[in-house]
């Protein structure tokens, strides 16, 4: 495993539903001119059924061009309060590489439903309820596919990828996984975890645990108008999300719950338990910024230290949370060590 800190630089099936007003359906574009507020027509947005009946809203993004070999196919899974809307153009560039790609959002956030007291807060009781999801949606999306296997997520998200990864209840075995800003641990930094599982279990035991556990933004103490301070340099794409969360009000969630504290420390507790991390043999690639004010810092160098075949691409204060949501310069470069990682574990 080799750790190189990057320079610092500067719905439903559109065949049956009406047009989403304000929302543009058109085809695939140059990536140079793709329009990250449209659903291309070929793009295909359907619910999927867990085991227990639960929908997941999914989207199942065009096929690569036809004079392009396939390379495989790449589920990805977004993190904490967000939706797959925030990734089409990523969607997009892994589409122009070769890939099949497919999107979900978690149980109880974007359009997947809610599961705590209202539509603002991001509630769940147990991270293993996401575990069994992911699970169940791999099998799926695996069924009849060609090619390499790629399961690739963002923060909670990767969080989540990383414990099925260590628990192996990914069936077919992911072939690679590709990780942005893995929510491995949770700020203060400072605080170790049995303190936070302490303090966290109190807390979503004092009263009724789908409460929300801070008032506004990304995390306890921020304010909404620094919120992009947390996310990305990136005026436009931060942009973006408040565009989509206007046409589709469903996708909008706010604070998580006390419930979802407690269940986020006990989970990461299950990650850096002794000899876990070094069980997991899939290889694996890392993007992430030691500037990251949401997920620790810290926690994913201590994880790439203990993972037997895992890479990083490491960024500083050029970028911030959401690394595939950033300025060009370091989106293009995130985007193009993801390529070479991918390029050299299935290269012909």
């Amino acid at each position: 495993m080799s750790l190189e800190p990057c320079a610092s630089v500067h719905g439903l099936p559109k065949s049956n539903q009406r047009q989403e007003d304000g929302i543009s359906h058109a085809t695939t574009l140059d990536p140079a001119r793709f329009d990250r507020r449209a659903i291309p027509d070929d793009a295909t947005e359907r619910k999927w059924k867990a085991g227990d009946g639960h929908e997941v809203r999914l989207i199942e993004w065009p096929e690569p061009p036809a004079e392009m070999a396939g390379r495989g196919s790449i589920l990805f899974m977004a993190g904490r309060a967000d939706a797959y809307e925030k990734y089409l153009e990523t969607f997009e560039h892994w589409r122009l590489k070769g890939w099949r790609v497919m999107a979900a959002d978690w149980r109880g956030q974007g359009g997947s439903g809610r599961l705590g007291l209202d539509d603002s807060t991001g509630h769940i009781d147990d991270f293993q309820l996401w575990l069994n999801d992911l699970a169940e949606l791999w099998s799926h999306f695996a069924q009849g596919r060609d090619g390499p296997l790629v399961l690739a997520a963002h923060s909670m998200g990767g969080h989540l990828v990383v414990r099925a990864a260590i628990e192996k209840i990914l069936m077919p075995r992911p072939d690679a996984l590709v990780l942005s800003a893995p929510m491995l641990d949770v700020f203060p930094e400072i605080l170790p975890l049995p303190l936070k599982r302490l303090v966290s279990t109190a807390m979503a035991g004092l009263g009724d645990a789908r409460r929300p556990a801070w008032r506004i933004s990304e995390k306890p103490g921020s304010k909404l108008a620094s919120r992009q301070r947390l996310l990305t340099h990136d005026d436009a794409r931060y942009e973006d999300e408040k565009w989509w969360r206007k046409q589709r009000p469903e996708l909008r969630l706010g604070p998580g719950s006390w419930g979802w504290v407690k269940a986020a420390a006990l989970s990461s507790s299950e990650i850096f338990r002794k000899g876990r991390l070094e069980e997991m043999d899939i290889p694996t690639f890392i993007v992430a910024t030691d500037a990251d004010r949401l997920v620790s810092p810290s926690a994913v160098r201590s994880a790439l230290a203990r993972l037997p075949d895992a890479d990083a691409l490491i960024f500083g204060e050029e970028a911030r949370h959401e690394i595939l949501r950033e300025e060009d310069v370091v989106r293009e470069q995130a985007l193009g060590a993801i390529d070479g990682f991918l390029d050299s574990q299935f290269s012909d």
